[in-house]
């Protein structure tokens, strides 16, 4: 079974045993995480599809959360020519790691 799950703003296509790096959630890890916003759902050749409006109702797929961690750091530059300026910023993203469990 192939899902599109709504999570952090974003939307990922999973199946059962795929790792995903999704946005924070709160849960410790070996935890197990619960998505609900189910947009599409479909067997692994692509027959039978069912699209939700906007969620397919009954619809879930389970995850285990594996870790919680921070992304590598980026730089982020400002600066103007000719008057001297700039500035330097690190940032360090949260996310998570969840293994896929089942589609359902």
């Amino acid at each position: 079974m192939l899902a599109v799950i709504a999570t952090g703003g974003k939307q990922y296509l999973v199946k059962a045993g795929d790792t995903l790096r999704i946005e924070k959630l709160a849960l410790e890890a070996g935890k197990e995480a619960v998505f609900d916003q189910v947009l599409l759902l479909s067997d692994e050749d692509g027959l039978n599809i069912q699209l939700g409006a906007p969620y397919v109702s009954g619809a879930k797929v389970t995850a285990s959360v594996e870790e919680q961690a921070r992304a590598k750091k980026i730089r982020v530059v400002k600066y103007k020519r000719k008057i001297r300026y700039h500035k330097v910023h690190g940032h360090r993203q949260h996310f998570t790691k969840v293994k896929i469990a089942k589609v359902a």
